[in-house]
């Protein structure tokens, strides 16, 4: 399908790796010129010319930390008119709640709300001027499903959902729309590091956590960035102008819900 983003600026945040990065390629394949992030200059430089090679796309690699303002202004420089936004970041670390001090818990807040809503006031009044834009906001389905560790994560990333609920009725009639993506479990280093400290807490093997967690998705099996990547891009395309504010699970069935 030709997803109609052909010659589209499209700006991904913490895009070096992981799902970030499996949205980048997407808008990539669609023809995007698409503005990568993330922290480690080596990886990112190495990502921008495999997705480069791979799609011929004008991929622009921005070393930055995102959650700061130089960050944030590095990239929409980087980028010039944005067209396209997936605002992504790192989670905080699984910890118990009662390990969450005061500064840890700012961090968590600036790091998966504030931030995607600073890159939104950033480009929203663009998109409205030329009547096109597309924002999706990577959160996690524990917005939906408690995971005990991930409480300031879960938080933080409700904090979004609800503060952009209003805001995206707001800009739809101008034909910019709002989605957030929910990922389960997917084959990411994040995943593979929760694994196994878990294993390490209950005192099994890896390939035991592994296993177990695989069997409790009804789908019976991990997902992949690829995947996740390619409904992304749709959601960024031309064809979903008429789909706001909603909340998307990718999860292969793990939340168990009727809506």
């Amino acid at each position: 399908m030709d997803l109609g983003i052909s010659g589209k600026t499209a700006i991904v945040c913490a895009s070096s790796r992981g799902l970030g990065r499996g949205c980048a390629e997407a808008l990539a394949e669609a023809g995007c010129h698409v503005v990568i992030n993330g922290r480690d200059a080596d990886v990112l430089a190495r990502t921008a010319k495999e997705i480069a090679d791979a799609s011929g796309a004008k991929i622009t690699p921005v070393a930055a930390d995102v959650a700061t303002a130089d960050g944030q202004k590095a990239l929409l420089d980087a980028a010039g008119d944005v067209d396209i936004l997936v605002n992504n970041n790192a989670g905080p670390p699984l910890r118990d709640f009662r390990q969450l001090d005061r500064q840890a818990m700012i961090d968590g807040a600036i790091g998966n709300m504030v931030t995607p809503i600073e890159m939104i006031q950033a480009v929203a009044d663009g998109m409205i001027e030329r009547q096109f834009g597309r924002i999706v906001n990577i959160t996690s389905l524990t917005v939906k499903m408690p995971v005990p560790g991930l409480d300031l994560s879960s938080a933080a990333r409700a904090g979004l959902t609800a503060f952009l609920a209003g805001v995206s009725r707001q800009i739809a009639g101008n034909n910019v729309t709002i989605n957030n993506i929910l990922p389960g479990k997917m084959e990411t280093d994040r995943l593979r590091a929760n694994i196994k400290a878990g294993a390490e807490k209950a005192g099994i093997s890896v390939d035991e956590m592994r296993a177990q967690q695989i069997n409790a998705i009804p789908a019976k099996r991990f997902g992949n960035a690829a995947e996740f990547g390619q409904a992304c891009a749709f959601l960024c395309s031309a064809h979903a102008g008429y789909i706001t504010g909603q909340n998307i699970l990718i999860d292969g069935g793990l939340v168990p819900a009727a809506f």
